[in-house]
């Protein structure tokens, strides 16, 4: 699988999620299998890049490559800003964020919300491919289906983006009217992929080994990037991995494993947020883990209640520490993901 000029390990894709796919995330799922990730979206707007948050989010300090980071916003020329600005701190790919059905987003007329220019969406793209040329960075771009039922042009804007220069297409499989909600269509996918020569990559509803084959046969495309079904399960990107090559299914990771893997998760996500934000920022994650487990909602009700990363941390490690002493493995239908989350629980940017 390539990118331009950089190749990747595989074709599993973890998807930038605001407030979740921080760099201990992306960390973590890369070491359990995913092949590449992108960042949380990063802002445009040039007075909010020496933000605390925005600087979080340009950490990208010990990660793996390929470092992949998603831009959003609604102006060309400030766009072509903010991919010169994270090629200098350490982007080797740049992600067009089109894709985002957020309202605080799509209000502000960034995300999926400029699909319904396609003046506009065209030239914020060919702007960010000339800024990344003499950088020999390649801008990819990730977008829905369209806005509405009635008004689905990713297919036009497929060939368009093409045309100027992107050389990867992200498409999920909804439109921005739906959010995450009713299911995701594979057809339009499939379309994009008939139409265009460069890489295409499947999103929307992948939460199995049987489903990422699934849509990998139904759309023909290159890769599949996975989202909410990865919160509290980053070890998917494994068992997929494993289901493509051998047409067999892995076991449900050892509770000992799940134990090390969250443990760990948790001590880069306070080294990065701190104590403070760390420790409430944590909350969600935890609970996505230990989500349909035995005494797991108690476990989750207990750290809502904790603001030291000392005592929160340990609460995790005696929760597994019992666990594993009832079973070896989580059971099959443990770690279920999010997938009914609705969008306002996570974190937008600004």
């Amino acid at each position: 699988m390539q990118i331009g000029h950089l190749s990747l390990e595989n074709s599993l894709f973890v998807a930038p999620m605001a407030g979740v796919t921080d760099r201990p995330f992306r960390q973590l799922c890369k070491s359990l299998g995913a092949g590449y990730a992108v960042s949380e979206m990063v802002t445009s707007r040039r007075d909010l890049w020496n933000s605390l948050k925005t600087s979080r989010r340009a950490n990208h300090e010990g990660e793996k490559e390929p470092i992949a980071v998603q831009i959003a916003g609604t102006e060309a020329q400030m766009m072509a800003d903010a991919a010169v600005y994270n090629i200098e701190r350490g982007a080797q790919v740049i992600d067009i964020n089109m894709g985002c059905p957020a309202k605080k987003v799509c209000n502000k007329w960034a995300g999926s919300a400029l699909m319904q220019d396609e003046s506009l969406a065209l030239s914020i793209a060919e702007a960010v491919v000339e800024a990344c040329a003499p950088h020999r960075v390649p801008v990819t771009l990730k977008m829905r289906t369209g806005w509405c039922q009635q008004h689905k042009n990713a297919l036009v804007l497929a060939k368009g983006f093409e045309s100027v220069g992107v050389q990867m297409l992200t498409v999920h499989g909804r439109t921005r009217e739906q959010g995450y909600k009713g299911q995701a269509e594979y057809e339009t996918i499939a379309a994009v992929k008939a139409a265009v020569a460069i890489p295409v990559v499947a999103n929307g509803d992948i939460d199995s080994p049987h489903k990422a084959l699934e849509v990998l046969q139904r759309t023909g495309a290159d890769a599949i990037m996975i989202g909410r079904a990865a919160q509290g399960r980053p070890w998917i990107f494994r068992e997929i991995a494993h289901f493509l090559a051998t047409g067999t299914l892995l076991a449900p990771p050892r509770v000992a494993e799940v134990r090390h893997w969250l443990l760990e998760h948790l001590q880069e996500h306070y080294s990065l947020y701190g104590e403070f934000t760390g420790v409430r920022s944590a909350r969600k994650h935890i609970g996505w883990y230990v989500k349909g487990l035995p005494q797991g909602e108690d476990l989750r009700q207990q750290i809502n209640g904790m603001d030291d990363s000392a005592q929160q941390w340990a609460a995790v490690a005696g929760y597994f520490d019992a666990l594993g002493d009832r079973m070896e493995r989580l059971p099959e239908w443990a770690g279920a993901a999010a997938v009914g989350v609705d969008e306002e629980t996570m974190e937008i940017a600004a």
